[in-house]
């Protein structure tokens, strides 16, 4: 089979802890551009992996004909507009979540990727991870009842990644806690719980202790270090409620808090049974006879699960779970919780 020639458009940490190395290993694909407007990390990634070129302006290769896929690995300000352009140019997408930094920036790529029918999948990751599909697999069976409630926590430390910086710059990230981890357990959820209908929402956010960047004190600061001269103007906490047509999800979720607990998990609770799936690692199942198990089973690498089932779909036509078709109400009800808390009020989708 003809090997699929991809770029990658972002050379930074997400694209060289998973896009990059899932590409190589998959004996299939042939990474032929390395893409940043930095340009040391373009030539750092052609040195470093041993292939492809580097370039620095996108718009260079949008009409290269041997190009068939790409990941969009920038950050969230620019998801959009490279999407949509590579989209237009004839791509397959594979772009990293969030889709973009509001809702109506998700509807250009969704409205593009209609009119093109290029494939555009949202980095989802968690949607090709064995231990997610394993409780998907369960709650689909029936195992845990009809699924109530849902609580998602997602609370850390005073970990405010690169304060100051692109991750708490509204105009850049679009937002803080929520856009950066709560798409992730959001994602999960909706997975799990077959993505149901969004009816209300109410929520609220805070930006309290990181107002001061030169006062903030901090455990651990990844993307650092603080850039005393920068901008803070996202949220380092959110709380809310959402109603579905399923299950009420509620959630707590901090990049900051004054308790020195790290708190990862979701809770799906049924009527015979419940799950405490930890983020990142394995899940406890508890049963209506007071039995608690924590199930066994093969795992393997979920990046490179998404990155290969990317690279097939394109050959294949299959419309995988990460399309933007579904990921478009994550960002619906994300907008939604950012709105319910700018205005201080419910808000309900017609």
């Amino acid at each position: 089979m003809k090997k699929t020639k991809v770029a990658v458009i972002g050379c930074g940490t997400i694209a060289n802890n998973a896009h990059i190395p899932s590409y190589l290993k998959n004996p299939d694909v042939e990474i032929k551009w390395f893409c940043d407007i930095i340009p040391e990390r373009a030539d750092g990634a052609v040195e470093k992996y041993g292939c492809g070129k580097a370039v620095y302006d996108y718009h260079e290769i949008l009409d290269d004909p041997e190009l068939d896929a790409v990941s969009v690995c920038t950050p969230n300000n620019v998801h959009a507009p490279i999407t949509i352009d590579f989209l237009n140019a004839g791509k397959n997408v594979l772009c990293e979540k969030p889709a973009a930094r509001t809702y109506n920036e998700a509807l250009t790529m969704l409205d593009a990727q209609h009119k093109t029918g290029k494939v555009l999948n949202i980095g989802v990751v968690n949607r090709f991870n064995d231990g997610v599909n394993q409780i998907k697999k369960r709650i689909d069976a029936g195992e845990l009842g009809e699924i109530y409630q849902v609580y998602v926590s997602f609370r850390d430390y005073r970990c405010i990644p690169g304060l100051g910086g692109a991750f708490t710059d509204k105009s850049i990230a679009g937002g803080g806690v929520l856009i950066d981890w709560g798409v992730h357990f959001f994602d999960i959820v909706m997975y799990c719980c077959n993505d149901p209908k969004p009816l209300t929402v109410t929520a609220e956010t805070h930006c309290k202790l990181a107002k001061n960047i030169s006062e903030y004190k901090y455990h651990s600061m990844w993307a650092g270090p603080p850039k005393l001269d920068g901008i803070c103007d996202v949220e380092e906490f959110v709380t809310g409620m959402i109603r579905t047509e399923g299950p009420t999800i509620t959630l707590n979720g901090a990049w900051a808090q004054n308790i020195n607990q790290k708190e990862m998990f979701i809770d799906f609770i049924g009527t015979k049974g419940g799950i405490r799936l930890q983020y990142g690692g394995n899940f406890k199942l508890y049963d209506s006879d007071l039995n608690t198990t924590e199930p066994e089973y093969p795992s393997k690498n979920h990046f490179e699960n998404e990155l290969n089932a990317f690279v097939e779909c394109i050959h294949s036509g299959e419309k995988l779970p990460s399309h933007i078709d579904t990921n478009i109400i994550t960002s619906k009800i994300m907008q939604a919780i950012y709105d319910s808390a700018e205005s201080h009020r419910e808000i309900a989708f017609e």
